[in-house]
């Protein structure tokens, strides 16, 4: 009878540890690359400094979904950095540099978004993920950035891909009128809003990926942030896109939401590649 304990004791230990050896996941940063190999022709000092990007997956793993991950900085500051609430999540995530005003002006740091995105589709699978299951995300000028290129086809369309193969938009705090530094090259004060062709809610359209907005507490926000993420849920609504969402962080400012937004990120990611399977 011991003997027969021992064994079952033994066997159920051999299970135990080849489980978790399974799920035991490690990651890999690989820092720098450029992505300026997307554009033709000459590249200049500026555009070869910044035209880089970071990424952070897993790499004993495959087909997993990738986060590209553009920084804020109101398209005047930032860098690139793998943030760590999206880390140890099963994705990959690319964190992207896109050059800045005043160095360029609109809509240059629009077309770096759409060529890190499009340098995504086209190496992904090279590190084991699936580019079918590419999200693309931000903080601020970085959610801004990621409703631009998700939105606004035309940026994507250039390089023959196609904004809706994009599974998720999640932009956090994100302007969804136009961003108060492209206003400003025009003179317009960062109190005034615009709605013109520079401005996500002037894409609003009802074939989109699913949309995810999330917003800081509309007292404590932004400029307004929260009002205008949820007049741009409204919109896509009224066109009628289904797959809108949006969210306000009670308690939470325009730089600390992104702690809670990742976990809705999160959420909505397996939510979405769950749908995809069915």
């Amino acid at each position: 009878m011991k003997k027969k304990i021992i064994l079952i004791a033994l066997f159920l230990g051999a299970v135990s540890l080849v489980f978790s050896q399974k799920k035991r996941i490690t990651y890999k940063l690989i820092e720098n690359l450029s992505y300026t190999d997307v554009y033709e022709g000459e590249k200049d000092d500026y555009m070869n400094e910044r035209c880089k990007l970071d990424i952070y997956y897993p790499e004993n793993q495959k087909d997993f979904a990738t986060v590209v991950w553009f920084h804020g900085g109101g398209l005047t500051g930032g860098e690139k950095s793998i943030p760590n609430d999206l880390k140890n999540k099963g994705n990959a995530v690319v964190a992207v540099n896109y050059r800045l005003h005043p160095k360029v002006k609109n809509p240059v740091y629009i077309e770096d978004a759409a060529a890190s995105v499009v340098w995504v589709f086209r190496n992904i699978e090279k590190y084991g993920g699936n580019n079918t299951k590419i999200f693309v995300a931000g903080h601020s000028a970085g959610g801004y950035l990621a409703s631009m290129v998700g939105l606004d086809k035309s940026y994507l369309a250039k390089y023959g891909i196609d904004a809706n193969s994009i599974a998720g938009l999640i932009p956090f705090s994100g302007h969804t009128i136009t961003h108060m530094t492209v206003r400003k090259e025009n003179g317009v004060g960062n109190k005034q809003p615009v709605v013109d062709k520079f401005a996500p809610l002037f894409h609003v359209r009802a074939d989109a990926p699913p949309l995810v907005l999330i917003t800081g507490d509309r007292e404590i926000e932004m400029l307004g942030r929260y009002e205008e993420n949820a007049y741009m849920y409204r919109m896509m609504k009224v066109v009628g896109h289904e797959e809108t969402s949006l969210y306000e962080m009670p308690g939470f400012d325009h730089g600390t939401m992104t702690w809670p937004a990742s976990h809705i990120m999160q959420k909505h990611i397996k939510q979405i590649l769950k749908s995809k399977q069915n």
